[in-house]
Order: structure tokens, then C-alpha cells, then sequence
């Protein structure tokens, strides 16, 4: 109200625009109302909602003049029933009786006799130099010196407050915030109605009956719901359907053709994207539009209040329909008949859209391909399913492989396996047993448009079932048991290393397949060969990106971090030369990996804070988390702990959190740091918390990890019977096959926790001395299976200390050399033995 009366100061012809049922009459009333001093001749309202004939307009508006009832407020009504009313041109009277007086007029409705109200109010204005007019339509009036004022939908916070305000009306009591539910689903409703204060209106009068939750889960079919409004406004304005057709009432053929055809659209669309959807030839639903032709149209409906128009992020306009518009649009396309045609139309613009984009993820343009896909997600989500409806199996393939990267950039894990499974519903499964070979293919399936060749068909096929593969993260259980090793195995053979497709995505997520099968050589054979074809093939990114891999894999292998370095060199400057941020965040947090476990920790420090700084770039917090996770070992390492434990609960505490694994980690280390520091017990709920994001038993490598930290945290606080069992579990997991490839050094450190429980355990007298000599045996072994060069830990020469330092002081040194040369000679399962005998007899139930 104060915007427009600012407005009103300025201006001579002010417009309220915007939908129906946004409250532009009660607005201009309650302005005008607040505002009547200005204009001491009055301020005079005149209905055009009931007005068919244009030409009946000035008559109308003379006839509200001359009614007392209609004076909002001030003189002059009298004065103009005395008038001659002699005069046979309304016109004429109505500029007479104007022309002298500081009056403001309101025009209401002036929507479906626009070209008259606009018409008569450039005449008045010319006329009668004090007149001010302040008119409300759906669409401007388009009179020279008019000032469009936008009338928006309310934001959430107010169209919650009218719901709460109208639903107490009518029910006594009611609160939107009376509990979570509850509030929840008021939110739900004020945002699905696009926050129109008709529409919550009609809502809130639907509390009597229903509650919140009801209204909100029906509002898929608002029209028939919100049909109870009052019986003293306007027909139009008693039923939300009414509401919308008064307007679409008001559209040409055209208008009415480019609206439906916009109800497809998901989350707004740019200009090129509603020429494409919306032009359609002449059929029995409506006439032909041309796409030369949709602008001006779309100009049109926006200029009614029907579309609305946006800045997008790329600085063109983008186009949407409102939620009850839209539902609107979208049966009377059905009524049309057009909805298959007009689907397809969606379906192949935004399918070239992703296949198009894709590939530029890849380089300089990443972060402007990634902000394209973000911006139009939904509607490729909706081609997507538009395709799988269709059964057209090469449109949602090429929709899956053009999307792949981008849901690896952004972690979306989830969405790649769903999209991916539904779209290999669609065709035979390209890995069933027994398996074939696949034929080597230099060009890739989303190099052209669908259909494509057999060939062709078949590598897409492939490529997707690779997606579901590479997505396992909150998965992997389902390749952990003998069935799925199987799988991975027939997936694993049916490329030979050094393949062109293996090289390129989505074909290089094979290499996921044979990591996961745990063959620590073969894993390796694959890797150099696809680091080697990939120079042969001229593949720039591709070789940048199998060298990074190639270096994380080392770098978890101390024996072989020079190599790794060597690699997460060359990937980087690869990768820099190719303007990739992604690529360069990864290649340096390998580069980190590989300096962290020779001991040169600075180093590490730096490459992992550059590497947060490049993922910041691209958005992919799940990316940042890791990295500022793994970017706290260093500090801990050097001794810098408040320092790690802030960097760590600033991931773990973030209001929007990352990927579930990622926070996961996160704590895990957190639980590292805390515990260093003697505050076992928080560090105990870190661990505790961490079964809110991965459950125990469905990623071994990780469930050692936080057997683990319970094992030693169980040793810190002296209560080594537990220790002894955590630790126990912690190196069953870390003798799993992909475990033991990730990370070798495990079992030597879950043998020294169980030998440092074995030594308290005897030092408070619960087992036999002989756990001493038992203690040292496992000490021997863990020597002798540390990788080579491996530098350990903090926390891993705190443990060997702690043990030695007990076991010394009860053996002399020839017992203590002897036990520790008999270990070096055992085998896994003979020291889980030995360790077992020591575990208490659990009592009877």
C-alpha cells in the first residue's frame, strides 16, 4: 500500500496486474480508502466486472459516478445528479463532469473490455488534467504514461499468516503452528496455491471439514476442492475454477493453444525451449502455431497475468505457469488431445538439451553446463518420464548417459541408479549370464541423436547398467553376497582393458566393476591399460582423469606413492590446461592422499585446501565435505587438534548436510580427534550418531574403520574385554577382498589393538599371563604385514607404544624377541585364533 501510494504521487495511470484471485480489487480499495485526502473531488470506484459491451464502458463508468453507493469517499455525487443530463454521448458528460474536479477514479477489472477502458482512460487523461486513474486488470492497459505495478503472490510468510487468520475464522482455535504436521502441511498448501489469497481463502474455509493434511493431499484436484467461496462476491470469484476461467475466457485460439501446451513444462522453460514444446501444425485441438509466432504469444499471456516471466541465472527470461494454472492448462490439453504430441515435443528438446550439454561438463565449460542441467532439471526429470511412459527405450538411455557425469559431479547417486533402472526396465539386460564380450566402439551412443544402430543399442544398454554400478555409495551391500560378485564378474569381463569405451564415460565405470571385485592385480592391470589407451586414442580428459584414478589407487598403497604423486601431477596439469575443476580438486586430494601417507603432512595440507577451493567452485558439496574431512588428518597429525575438530564440526553441523557417507567419515574422524584429545565420551557419540547415515554390515571396508575407533576408544578407557571384541570385528572386515585393496594397513593396526587389549586384559588379572607373550606374537605379525614404506599414524604409534611398553615390562627381551619372531610366521587366521581364546565366555541365558 505505501509502494502504491508512492506510485499514485507520481503517476496519473497506475495498473494493478496480476492474476485472478491475487487481491488487486482489495488492494486498490484499501489504498484509495487511506489515500483519499490527496483528492478532494473524491474518490469514486466503477465496476467493470459486469460489463459485456465494450462499448458500454463509458456509460458504466458515468453510471457509477452518479450512484451514491459507488463514492468510496468525498463530494460530488450530488453535484452530478444535477447535471444536465440533456447529453446523448456518455463520453461527452462523463469528460464534462471530470475535467474541473482532483478526483481519483478506480477502474476495476478492466481485464476482458481492455481495449475500451483503455481507450477511455487515455481520453480522460488528456482531458482532465487533475483526473487520476488507478486501474486493475489482468493485463496492462497499455496507455501511454501508464505505470504497470506487479501484484504478486504473497510470500509464504504472509499467505500463512492469511490462512491462519481466515482458517480461525471459520474454526475456532485453529493454528498453523499448533504442531510439526500441522505446520507442515499449511506450508504445503500456501505453496502449492502460489501464495493467491483467493485460493487460501477458499482453503481456509475448507478447515471446517478437512483437516490441514486432507487439503493439502487433495489439492491434485483443487478445482473440485476449493469450490466454497462467498456468496456475495462475484460469481467469477466463488470457486477457484471460476477464478481461471473467467480468464482463459478471455484468450484467442492461439493464446488458449500456447498456455495448454505450456502445462508440460516443469519448473519454467527459456524462450527457445516454448518455441520448441509449444509449436504445433493444425489439428481437431487447436489451430497451427508456428515457433516464430510462440514469442509473441508468450508475450501476450504474460501480459495477462496467465505466465509468469523471470530473469533466469543465464540472463534470459524464463517462462512458468503457476501451480493452479498449470493444472488448468493441463486438462484442456487433454481435452485437446494433444498431449502425446505435445510430450514429445518436451521430450526431444530437452533430450538434446542433455545430450548437447553433457559432453561440456567436461573442461572450461563445466561450471556453465552444470548450472544449465541444475536450471532445467525438472524438465528433464519430466522427459524422463515422459519417455519410460512411452516405453521409448533410446530416448531414456540417451537421457541417462547425457546425465551421468553431472549426477557424479553433484552426487546424486540416487537419482543416477532410479533414472538408470527405469530406463533399463525397458530393454534386455545387457550383463544377464552368461555374458558376452562387447565389440570395441571408438564413436560413443550419445554422439548423434536416438535411433541408433544394434551396436549402438547394445553399449547404451551397457552403459547405464555401469551407472548403477558406479552409484553403489548407499548401495553396496547388493554386490557384497555370492550373487552379486557373480554380477560384477560378467560385468568385469565383458570389456577387455584399453577398449575406447572404457576410457570414456559412461563406459570407463567399469573400472568400478573390478575394483569392487576385490582383485587388487587385475584392478591394477585395468587401470594402466586404460591410462595407456587413452594416450593411444588422443582421449586429453579421459587420460587426465584414468590417471587421477590410477593415483587415488596408489596412493592408498605407501609402497607406491611416488608413483602416485608422479600421476596426480600430470592429471593436474592436464586437467589445468583444460580449465576442469573437478578434475583438478581430484587430482590434487590424490596428490594430498599420497603426500599425507609418506609423512609429508604440510604438503598435504596445502593440496587438499586447494583441492576444497576447486569443488567449492562446481558446487559439489558432498566433494567439500570429504575434503575438509580428509583436510583434518594433517592438522591432527601435526598436532593441531582444536583446529581438526573445528574443520570437522563445521561439516558435520552444516544445516543442509552433504551426502550421508560424507558426514559419515566426517564424524568417524571427528571421533579420532575427540578421542585423542582424552574426551572419550564424545567421541563415543559421534560414533553413535553415526548409524543415522550408514548402517553397520553394508560397506565392510568402513565398518572396520569404525569397529575400529571403538576398539581403541574401548582400550582408552580401559575396558579392553570390549576392545578385544570390536577389534576382533574390525579385522574380520578388513580381511574382505575389496577392504583389504583399499586400505592394506588395516589388519596390521587391528592387530595391534587386539594385542593392546590382550596386555590390559592381563594387567588386570581377567586372562592368564600368557596373553602377554600372545600380545607379542600379534605385534610381530602386524610388522610383518604392514605395507611397504607405510608411515604411521599418531594414533597407530600411540597404540604400538602403549603395547610394547606393557609387554616389556612382563617379558625379558629373549622371551619378548622370541614371541615377536613367532608372529611374523602366523597366518590371519591363526593369530583371530589365538585372539579368540581370550574372549569371555558369554553367561548362560
Amino acid at each position: 500500500m505505501a509502494a502504491l501510494r508512492d506510485d499514485l504521487g507520481h503517476a496519473r495511470l497506475v495498473t494493478l496486474l496480476g492474476p485472478g484471485g491475487a487481491g488487486k480489487t482489495r488492494l486498490s480499495q484499501e489504498t484509495a480508502e487511506a489515500a483519499a485526502d490527496a483528492w478532494p473531488d473524491g474518490v469514486w470506484l466503477a465496476e467493470l466486472a459486469p460489463v459485456d459491451d465494450p462499448d458500454a464502458v463509458p456509460e458504466a463508468v458515468l453510471g457509477a459516478l452518479g450512484a451514491r453507493e459507488t463514492v468510496l469517499r468525498g463530494a460530488g455525487a450530488e453535484e452530478l445528479r444535477a447535471a444536465d443530463r440533456t447529453g446523448h454521448d456518455p463520453l461527452v458528460r462523463l469528460t464534462e463532469h471530470c475535467a474541473p474536479r482532483r478526483m481519483l477514479l478506480l477502474l476495476d477489472n478492466c481485464e476482458h473490455v481492455v481495449g475500451a477502458a483503455a481507450a477511455l482512460t487515455d481520453h480522460l487523461l488528456t482531458h482532465c488534467p487533475q483526473l487520476t486513474v488507478l486501474a486493475t486488470s489482468r493485463e496492462p492497459l497499455g496507455v501511454p504514461g501508464e505505470f504497470v505495478r506487479p501484484v504478486d503472490p504473497l510470500p509464504d510468510p504472509m499467505a500463512l499468516r492469511l490462512l491462519a487468520e481466515r482458517g480461525a475464522a471459520g474454526r475456532p482455535g485453529f493454528r498453523t503452528d499448533a504442531d510439526e504436521a500441522t505446520a507442515a502441511a499449511c506450508a504445503e498448501i500456501c505453496h502449492r496455491l502460489d501464495g493467491l489469497p483467493l485460493a487460501i481463502e477458499l482453503a481456509a474455509a475448507r478447515l471446517r471439514m478437512l483437516t490441514p493434511r486432507q487439503i493439502a493431499d487433495r489439492l491434485d484436484d483443487r478445482f473440485r476442492l476449493l469450490t466454497n467461496g462467498s456468496r456475495t462476491v462475484l460469481p467469477r470469484q466463488q470457486t477457484l475454477r471460476a477464478v481461471v476461467d473467467w480468464s482463459w475466457d478471455l484468450l484467442d485460439a492461439a493464446e488458449r493453444a500456447v498456455l495448454r501446451r505450456l502445462s508440460v513444462v516443469a519448473g519454467g522453460c527459456s524462450l527457445a525451449a516454448a518455441e520448441e514444446v509449444c509449436a504445433l501444425p493444425a489439428g481437431p485441438g487447436g489451430p497451427a502455431v508456428d515457433s516464430l509466432d510462440v514469442a509473441t504469444v508468450l508475450g501476450s499471456l504474460v501480459d495477462k497475468s496467465l505466465v509468469v516471466a523471470a530473469p533466469g541465472g543465464d540472463g534470459e527470461m524464463r517462462y512458468r505457469l503457476l501451480e493452479t494454472v498449470g493444472e488448468y492448462a493441463a486438462e484442456r490439453l487433454a481435452e485437446a488431445g494433444e498431449r502425446d504430441a505435445v510430450e514429445r515435443h518436451h521430450l526431444v528438446h530437452f533430450r538434446e538439451l542433455a545430450r548437447t550439454t553433457g559432453p561440456t561438463m567436461r573442461g572450461s565449460g563445466q561450471r556453465a553446463a552444470i548450472a544449465v542441467i541444475q536450471r532445467e532439471y525438472e524438465n528433464l526429470r519430466t522427459a524422463h518420464r515422459h519417455a519410460i511412459a512411452a516405453r521409448d527405450e533410446n530416448e531414456a538411455l540417451c537421457l541417462v548417459l547425457s546425465l551421468s557425469w553431472y549426477w557424479m559431479l553433484r552426487d546424486l547417486r540416487s537419482d543416477a541408479r532410479q533414472w538408470a533402472e527405469a530406463a533399463a526396465s525397458l530393454g534386455p539386460d545387457p550383463f544377464a549370464r552368461p555374458g558376452v564380450r562387447a565389440p570395441s566402439l571408438p564413436k560413443q551412443a550419445i554422439d548423434r541423436p536416438p535411433p541408433w544402430d544394434d551396436d549402438q543399442l547394445a553399449e547404451a544398454r551397457r552403459g547405464a547398467a555401469l551407472i548403477q554400478v558406479a552409484c553403489v555409495d548407499d548401495a553396496i551391500a547388493q554386490w557384497s553376497d555370492t550373487e552379486g560378485q557373480k554380477r560384477l564378474t560378467i560385468v568385469a569381463d565383458a570389456y577387455r582393458p584399453g577398449q575406447p569405451q572404457t576410457c570414456r564415460l559412461p563406459g570407463a565405470f567399469w573400472m568400478y566393476a573390478v575394483m569392487l571385485t576385490g582383485d587388487m592385480d587385475r584392478t591394477r592391470q585395468a587401470l594402466d591399460e586404460t591410462v595407456r589407451a587413452s594416450r593411444a586414442h588422443g582421449y586429453e580428459w579421459e587420460l587426465a582423469a584414468a590417471l587421477q584414478l590410477r593415483a587415488n589407487f596408489l596412493a592408498g598403497h605407501s609402497g607406491h606413492a611416488d608413483l602416485a604423486h608422479a600421476d596426480a601431477d600430470e592429471s593436474l596439469e592436464i586437467f589445468t590446461r583444460l580449465d576442469d575443476d573437478w578434475g583438478r580438486a581430484e587430482a590434487l586430494a590424490s596428490r594430498g592422499e599420497a603426500n599425507e601417507r609418506t609423512g609429508h603432512f604440510p604438503e598435504a595440507l596445502d593440496d587438499y585446501a586447494a583441492a576444497v577451493d576447486y569443488a567449492r567452485k562446481i558446487g559439489a558439496r558432498s566433494q567439500v565435505a570429504l575434503l575438509r574431512a580428509r583436510y583434518a588428518g594433517p592438522l591432527a597429525e601435526l598436532g593441531r587438534l582444536p583446529e581438526a575438530e573445528a574443520v570437522l564440526r563445521e561439516v558435520v553441523e552444516e544445516s543442509r548436510p552433504p551426502s550421508p557417507e560424507s558426514v559419515a567419515i566426517a564424524r568417524m574422524h571427528l571421533a579420532f580427534v575427540l578421542g585423542a584429545q582424552g574426551r572419550t565420551a564424545e567421541a563415543r557419540q559421534q560414533v553413535d550418531l553415526i548409524g543415522a547415515y550408514l548402517a553397520f554390515g553394508d560397506v565392510a571396508v568402513f565398518d572396520g574403520f569404525v569397529y575400529g575407533v571403538l576398539s581403541w576408544l574401548d582400550n582408552l578407557e580401559g575396558g579392553h574385554a570390549s576392545a578385544l571384541g570390536h577389534a576382533l570385528k574390525a579385522l574380520a572386515c578388513s580381511r574382505e577382498r575389496l577392504s583389504a585393496m583399499i586400505a592394506p594397513q588395516m589388519s596390521s593396526a587391528h592387530l595391534t589393538a587386539i594385542a593392546r587389549a590382550l596386555a590390559g586384559l592381563a594387567a588386570a588379572g581377567a586372562v592368564a599371563p600368557a596373553a602377554y607373550t600372545d600380545a607379542v606374537r600379534l605385534l610381530g605379525l602386524q610388522a610383518a604385514l604392514l605395507p611397504p614404506g607405510h608411515v604411521p599414524t599418531t594414533i597407530e604409534r600411540r597404540n604400538l607404544a602403549e603395547v610394547e611398553d606393557a609387554t616389556r615390562a612382563r617379558l625379558d627381551e629373549a622371551a619378548y624377541a622370541r614371541a615377536y619372531a613367532e608372529g611374523g610366521g602366523l597366518t590371519l587366521d591363526e593369530a583371530t585364533a589365538l585372539a579368540e581364546a581370550y574372549r569371555p565366555t558369554p553367561p548362560p541365558t
